[in-house]
């Protein structure tokens, strides 16, 4: 759409108000609101926009080693060009449109460090491979009686979940909560993020949530939009959501699993489905997933970003802890999906947690797929039973252990750029270091008197 097409599609909903927001690097929607005024302008020529975004971490502390940008570089503006494709209405918001930004540098170049490019940069790479990339996350995440402020007076302990008890695919659940599950549904449709499934799991007050499917930037952007959806649809329902990956020691954590797989650019044909083989699966899924499996260990800190990630990734919890496949095993880090039909064929990449930046774990396990395809890379055989059993290359365990893997990688630099990559293991090096310098609860439960 071009600017006087969005200008009519204003004028006939009677916006006023007009938010803008891009991702940063945690995933984090970052924006600010402008008049109908301003926004014609803006949309023309960009406009500027604090860097800061790129240089200080989900509590809004500033960074004390990235390069791109800190006390060192004055944090300058960065150039903000509003996406127009990107044009929806806020259903809970009257008279309110939202755009999404991108970032460019001085030089009019998009900004290494942004994670929307990075996705774009890796998306293009596979169209100009013959692949349309197609993919739909999934989010599972609690909701609680309680708002921001008694969250924190609580310290997060004796908070209220919307429901009692572990009741997995509720029929009960979702009918006595019949309001909030239609309202999510019914605002999320309004949003341009079209939902596939919207169901109970097995926790007090915890859903699971499949988004419906699009290209692999498409998809970024309704993922990311949808967390945030959520958290303000929630408070006003008088509630607080976490996607944390695990909130509780004793529950099971929150996954954001990945749905991935390769189509032909004209949309029509999914490549990873051949008729021919006993398992339905093409060398070209093959490849794919040999190229994730092969990247896995030394790319986790782009799939699980935070140190509480980690706490996941445990035997018995549904999420993997080695760099294993199979076909329908939820045990395992990737799970091959076969399905009723040709089109639903696809590769499940379960090491995500609801606490991804989607637009950098998308582009993280695209650009291993893409790998794996280009040097025709060889898939291991299925693990067919437990695969916490399995002798697969083990997984890091710590954010530490994933960043200094990551930051010796030369196939993270190849694939996603050394200045992605570079502040990208910046910002986990300080994120692990806050952790480090923290005194815990478990500490002061476990030494404070004993000790």
């Amino acid at each position: 759409m071009d600017l006087k097409n969005i200008q009519d599609l204003l004028a006939q909903h009677n916006i006023t108000k007009i938010k803008v927001g891009g991702l940063d690097i945690d995933g984090i929607l970052r924006g600010k609101t402008i008049s109908p005024e301003k926004f014609s302008s803006a949309a023309e020529g960009g406009f500027g926009f604090c860097d800061v975004i790129f240089g200080w971490d989900s509590a809004d502390a500033l960074y004390d080693n990235v390069r791109v940008t800190g006390w060192h570089t004055g944090y300058p503006d960065a150039l903000a060009k509003i996406d127009l494709s990107t044009f929806r209405l806020i259903p809970w918001e009257s008279g309110t449109a939202f755009f999404i930004l991108d970032f460019y540098d001085g030089a009019g170049k998009p900004l290494a460090v942004s994670p929307r490019q990075l996705l774009q940069r890796v998306a293009a790479k596979a169209e100009a491979m013959g692949f349309h990339s197609r993919v739909s996350t999934e989010y599972e995440y609690f909701f609680f009686r309680e708002d921001s402020h008694s969250v924190r007076e609580k310290h997060y302990r004796d908070i209220k979940p919307l429901s009692p008890g572990m009741f997995g695919y509720s029929i009960l659940r979702t009918g006595t909560f019949s309001d909030l599950a239609s309202g999510v549904i019914d605002a999320m449709r309004a949003f341009d993020v079209e939902l596939e499934g919207f169901h109970t799991e097995t926790g007090p007050g915890v859903y699971e949530t499949a988004i419906k499917y699009d290209g692999a930037l498409r998809a970024a952007d309704k993922a990311a939009l949808f967390k945030t959806g959520i958290k303000q649809i929630a408070a006003r329902n008088g509630l607080i959501a976490t996607f944390m990956a695990k909130w509780n020691a004793n529950l099971p954590g929150c996954s954001g699993h990945l749905h991935q797989s390769l189509w032909d650019t004209g949309h029509s044909n999914n490549l990873f489905y051949d008729a021919e083989r006993p398992d339905k699966m093409s060398k070209l899924m093959k490849h794919y997933m040999a190229g994730q499996l092969h990247l896995m260990p030394e790319l986790t800190a782009f799939i699980c970003p935070t140190v509480n990630s980690y706490k996941r990734l445990v035997p018995g919890v549904w999420a993997p802890t080695h760099a294993t496949w199979g076909i329908d095993n939820r045990t395992v880090a990737l799970r091959a999906v076969i399905g009723p039909s040709p089109k639903s064929v696809r590769v499940e990449y379960r090491l995500a947690g609801a606490d991804v930046n989607p637009y950098v774990a998308i582009a993280a396990s695209l650009a291993s797929g893409l790998y794996g395809v280009e040097h025709e890379l060889a898939l291991p055989e299925p693990v067919a039973g437990n695969a916490y059993e399995s002798d697969a290359p083990p997984l890091p365990r710590s954010l530490e252990e994933a960043t200094a893997a990551l930051k010796q990688s030369h196939m993270a630099m190849g694939l996603l750029g050394e200045e992605f990559v570079d502040h990208f293991v910046r910002t986990r090096e300080w994120e692990a270091r806050q952790y480090q310098q923290a005194v815990t609860d478990w500490e002061l439960d476990r030494y404070f008197e004993i000790i």
